[in-house]
């Protein structure tokens, strides 16, 4: 059963405003494992090319110095840097992690890390909430932030991201022997933090067009986490087959519906940024889009897995700041941010960067 679209704008009379992306900033840890060294760490010997099967090279892994909280400040610094902006300038800060680890692996529910991350920055009066939705966390966050922005209920506000997420693959290299392992997944990922600040604009202005979700329950369990054993933090069990086949089977017919309803066409999407799992997967699911639509977007999918591997909800703004920083964006041109998540969840921001954004990476015209 497929579901419908929560469309948070589209539909009903136009909202007052409009929303644009004003900077996005990230942070990566300094240590780099790659494949070959985490392979060698598995206490079975699994004979698994684990390189080939994903295109993962290589990740980036916080080895204690960092953690959920200090990865999402360190981006907020960063984003708010790009933008000449303090935190005094924040209506609200939204966290969107899975991982909530500060000081170790000890996951904090209270105080919330959206208001540690607020106190850090300086955003001393700013509203702040947590909202995790898998890996889709930041792209949900967005998609409610941009619509209280348009309706006038705030200007500006950030959403943030830590992820310490690269402890399960540390726990499933110890239980890992063959291929069909559902703890396959688990080496896939990468520690990373994000940060996305998006501002009031004129009604009609390049920024957020388009953003919506739905949820297709009937895989929900294809992807589960939770503390097993005596292994440190949690361990992840994962259907990677069957969350691809549910992936490629809804996205082209609710990708088909979201574009419908911002009246453009798959040619018109210059960029798409996709939930970050491995190399082949994103090809596969690029070449069935095409297959569905037609016809594909103007470029290739970005691809960063090769570097940085999966790193949960930070996907999209890693690969986005990479695509920014290297001039591979343009003003004017339009983004597509699908997530794919746990859930199973897919959505869609669509958004058109404007010339101010790009200039803050160096790459003005």
């Amino acid at each position: 059963m497929r579901d419908h679209w929560l469309v948070m704008e589209g539909d009903g009379p136009p909202a007052p405003f409009g929303t644009r992306l004003a900077a996005a900033g990230r942070h990566l840890p300094a240590t780099r494992l790659s494949t070959d060294e985490l392979m060698a760490t598995t206490r079975h010997d699994t004979h698994i090319d684990l390189e080939r099967l994903t295109g993962i090279h290589e990740r980036r892994v916080s080895v204690g110095e960092e953690d959920s909280y200090t990865l999402a400040t360190s981006a907020a610094v960063d984003c708010l840097e790009r933008a000449q902006q303090n935190g005094a300038t924040l209506d609200v800060v939204i966290s969107c992690s899975i991982t909530k680890f500060r000081d170790g692996l000890t996951q904090w529910v209270e105080p919330t890390t959206s208001s540690a991350v607020a106190r850090a920055i300086g955003a001393e009066n700013a509203m702040t909430f947590d909202l995790s939705n898998a890996c889709a966390g930041m792209l949900t966050g967005v998609t409610v932030l941009n619509d209280w922005i348009r309706q006038g209920v705030v200007e500006r506000g950030l959403v943030v991201s830590g992820e310490y997420i690269s402890q399960l693959g540390q726990n499933a290299a110890r239980h890992i022997r063959t291929i069909l392992s559902k703890e396959l997944a688990c080496l896939t990922l990468g520690d990373a933090g994000a940060a996305l600040l998006l501002e009031r604009a004129p009604s009609g202005s390049m920024g957020i067009s388009l953003a919506g979700f739905t949820t297709v329950a009937d895989h929900s369990r294809l992807c589960l986490a939770y503390p097993k054993g005596d292994d440190p933090g949690a361990r992840m069990f994962t259907d990677s087959r069957g969350i691809q086949r549910a992936a490629i089977a809804d996205t082209p017919y609710l990708l088909h519906e979201i574009l419908d309803t911002a009246g453009i066409s798959m040619r018109d999407v210059d960029h798409v940024i996709t939930h970050q799992t491995s190399a082949r997967a994103i090809r596969k699911g690029m070449t069935a889009l095409a297959d569905s639509f037609g016809e594909g977007p103007r470029n290739d999918a970005v691809i960063t897995v090769d570097r940085y591997g999966n790193t949960a909800s930070t996907t999209h703004t890693v690969a986005l700041v990479e695509e920014l920083e290297a001039g591979r964006i343009r003003a004017g041109e339009t983004i597509a941010l699908i997530a794919l998540a746990s859930g199973l969840e897919i959505g869609v921001v669509l958004l058109t960067v404007d010339e101010e954004l790009v200039n803050r990476y160096g790459h003005g015209r």
